[in-house]
């Protein structure tokens, strides 16, 4: 859900004038690291999104690896849309209120732009 998310997230950034590019990561093992590096160095921005809870997941590994390898790309500071370190919930209502959407990639991509 995560590509399709950011796919409709990238399609309403493009109404108001933003290219944004989406990488899917095919595998997580092995990890795209180079595709990965590629695109910030190109946009020199970082979100990613991912289902996992926001700590101890993929996504700060991912920011790790683009951070650690050269951190001079970014030009602002990377962001994670990413389940809130909360139980899941049982409620389906709840459940999808904590999970990521296209309005919370695209509200992480209004407060890179603020900062």
């Amino acid at each position: 859900m995560g590509v399709h998310n950011a796919l409709k997230a990238a399609k309403k950034l493009e109404e108001q004038g933003v290219s944004a590019e989406v990488v899917d990561l095919v595998s997580l093992v092995p990890l795209g690291r180079e595709t990965i590096r590629a695109s910030v160095a190109k946009t020199g921005r970082l979100i990613v999104v991912d289902e996992d809870y926001m700590s101890c997941g993929l996504s700060g590994e991912i920011i790790a690896s683009v951070t650690e390898h050269d951190i001079s790309v970014l030009k602002a500071a990377p962001k994670r849309v990413a389940f809130p370190d909360v139980p899941i919930p049982f409620a389906r209502v709840m459940e999808q209120f904590c999970l990521p959407n296209p309005d919370k990639i695209v509200a992480a991509w209004d407060e890179m732009q603020a900062a």
